[in-house]
C-alpha cells in the first residue's frame, strides 16, 4: 500500500495496513510530517487556545475579578513557544509510530503516472517511480483564498498564516463565521483584540443547537465581539496603518488585520488525478463510497480531501476502515453517531440531533438541562455559564441528542456517546453514580430533570 499524505487519515491507514502484514510506504514533505492537522490546523490552533486561556486568566475572572490576568502584555512569542513545543513533540510521535510499524516514510510529493504507479519527487527534484497494489489519497486541504483578495500573510491572512503573525492585533476583522472563524474570534477576543465577524449568512454554526449558539454569541459579545450577519465583503484595502474592509452594504471597518476563513480547498491539483482515472470537484474534493473507495476500486481517499465532516478524529477512523477493507479484513462501517467538537471559548460539543432537526422530523422529545452553576465543580473551576442538554424520547427513553457548552464539553460528550452507541436509555444516567464534585455529574442532573418532566406528562395523561 502507498499512502500519499501523513496526516491523521494517512497515518492511521498506513499503520493499520502494516499491522495486517502489508508492505507500506507513506509519501509526504519532510516539513509536513503529521499533515496539516499537526502543523497548521488542529494541534497548533488548540495549543494556541490553551496558551490564550492560561496567559489571559480568562476562565478565572469570575473568581478573581475582571482585571485578573496572568501576564499583562502577552506577545506572539509567549503564544507560539507552547505551540512550537507541542508541534515538535507530535511530529516525533508520528515518526516514531511509523518507524515502529516498519512503514517507510518517503520525503517528497507524489503524483499519479497511472492507477498503480506514483512518481515521488524528492527534495532534489528527482523522480522515483513506485507501484502499489492499493493507493490511499490523504493529502488534506488548505484554506480557500478568494481570488479577489490580495493576501500578504501579515495584515491580510488566512487560518494558516495567522499562526505566523508578528504581533497580537489590537483589532481584527474575521470573514466567515464557520467553525475555524469562530474559534479564532474567541481566541483573539480573549487576548483583548476588538473583533468584528462578517458573515454573509444570517447566523453562525447553523448545525449546532440554537440555545448553545445563542449562549456562545452572548459570551463573545461580552468580550466585545461585533457580529455583522447577512453582510458580504466587497473589498479589503491595505493601508500603512492597517486594513479597511468595505462591505457591499457600504459599511467600512478599520482594523489592524483581516483573517479570511472561507472554507477549505482539497490538495489535489498537483496529483494528476486524471492519469489514474480520477477527478475532483471545484473544491478539490474526491468522491468515495462507504468503504472510502474512489471510482477506481483499488484507490482510496480519506480525511479532509473527501469533504464533510473533515475532522481529525473522523479522518483517523476513515483511514483505518479503508486499510482494513483494502486488506480484506472484516471491519464495521463507521458508526453514524459521531461527536462534533468546536474549540471556541467556551467550547461546544454535541452528538445526535438538535431540537430543530427533531421538530422538523416530527419526532417527539423532552429536554433535560444541567447548568454548571448548579454543580459544585462548576463553581470550583469558575464556569457559571456552562450547560449540558439531553434530548430524550418520551416513548422509549433513549437519548436522541446530547449538547454541551462550557469547560470540558469535548470530553464530557463521550459519556453521552457511549450511552447512545450502546442503545442505553436516560434511566442508566439516573441510576448511575458519578464522582463528586465533577462536571460529569451534569448528566445525572439533566437526566433527573428530563425524567421528572416525562413523569409529570405521564401523570397528566393518566
Amino acid at each position: 500500500m502507498l499512502v500519499i499524505g501523513s496526516g491523521p487519515g494517512g497515518q492511521k491507514a498506513a499503520i493499520a495496513a502494516a499491522k495486517l502484514g502489508r508492505r507500506v510506504a507513506v509519501v509526504d514533505r519532510p516539513e509536513m510530517v503529521g499533515g496539516v492537522s499537526i502543523h497548521t490546523g488542529t494541534v497548533p490552533s488548540k495549543t494556541l487556545r490553551e496558551a490564550v486561556l492560561y496567559l489571559t486568566g480568562l476562565t478565572q475572572r469570575d473568581l478573581y475579578g475582571q482585571s485578573y490576568r496572568l501576564k499583562e502584555e502577552i506577545t506572539v512569542a509567549d503564544l507560539t513557544a507552547r505551540t512550537q513545543h507541542v508541534v515538535g513533540l507530535e511530529v516525533d510521535v508520528v515518526r516514531s509510530q511509523l518507524a515502529r510499524n516498519q512503514v517507510t516514510l518517503l520525503p517528497g510529493t507524489g503524483r499519479f503516472m497511472d492507477d498503480h504507479t506514483v512518481a515521488v519527487r524528492d527534495l532534489a527534484g528527482q523522480d522515483r517511480l513506485l507501484t502499489a497494489e492499493h493507493i490511499v489519497i490523504a493529502t488534506g486541504t488548505r484554506p480557500a483564498r478568494p481570488a479577489t483578495v490580495e493576501f500578504d500573510d501579515r495584515t491580510v491572512m488566512d487560518s494558516d498564516s495567522v499562526l505566523n503573525m508578528e504581533k497580537v492585533p489590537r483589532s481584527m476583522v474575521i470573514v466567515g463565521a464557520g467553525v475555524i472563524g469562530m474559534e479564532y474570534a474567541s481566541m483573539f477576543a480573549a487576548l483583548g483584540s476588538k473583533i468584528t465577524v462578517v458573515e454573509q449568512r444570517d447566523g453562525m454554526l447553523d448545525f449546532c443547537d440554537v440555545e448553545v449558539v445563542e449562549a456562545l454569541k452572548y459570551r463573545l459579545r461580552d468580550l466585545a465581539v461585533t457580529f455583522r450577519f447577512g453582510e458580504t465583503v466587497a473589498a479589503v484595502e491595505r493601508h500603512e496603518r492597517g486594513t479597511l474592509t468595505i462591505l457591499e452594504s457600504g459599511k467600512k471597518i478599520a482594523a489592524d488585520a483581516v483573517m479570511y476563513s472561507a472554507g477549505r480547498q482539497g490538495l489535489t491539483d498537483e496529483l494528476d488525478l486524471d492519469k489514474a482515472g480520477l477527478s475532483a470537484d471545484k473544491r478539490g474534493r474526491i468522491t468515495v463510497d462507504e468503504h472510502y473507495r474512489t471510482e477506481v476500486p483499488h484507490i482510496y481517499a480519506v480525511g479532509d480531501v473527501i469533504g464533510f465532516p473533515a475532522l481529525a478524529a473522523t479522518s483517523m477512523e476513515q483511514g483505518r476502515v479503508a486499510a482494513y477493507h483494502a486488506c480484506d479484513e472484516p471491519v464495521n462501517a463507521m458508526h453514524h453517531l459521531q461527536p462534533i467538537g468546536i474549540y471556541t471559548i467556551p467550547e461546544i460539543s454535541f452528538i445526535g440531533r438538535t431540537e430543530d432537526q427533531l421538530t422538523d422530523a416530527r419526532v417527539p422529545f423532552e429536554v433535560g438541562i444541567a447548568r454548571y452553576r448548579e454543580l459544585a465543580r462548576g463553581q470550583i473551576v469558575g464556569d457559571a455559564h456552562g450547560m449540558l442538554k439531553l434530548l430524550v424520547s418520551p416513548e422509549d427513553r433513549r437519548l436522541l441528542g446530547v449538547h454541551c457548552f462550557g469547560s470540558g464539553a469535548t470530553e464530557l460528550i463521550h459519556i453521552g456517546q457511549a450511552v447512545m452507541g450502546c442503545g442505553g436509555t436516560v434511566d442508566y444516567l439516573v441510576d448511575a453514580v458519578f464522582n463528586y464534585p465533577t462536571l460529569a455529574e451534569s448528566y445525572k442532573v439533566a437526566a433527573l430533570d428530563v425524567t421528572n418532566k416525562i413523569r409529570q406528562t405521564d401523570r397528566m395523561r393518566r
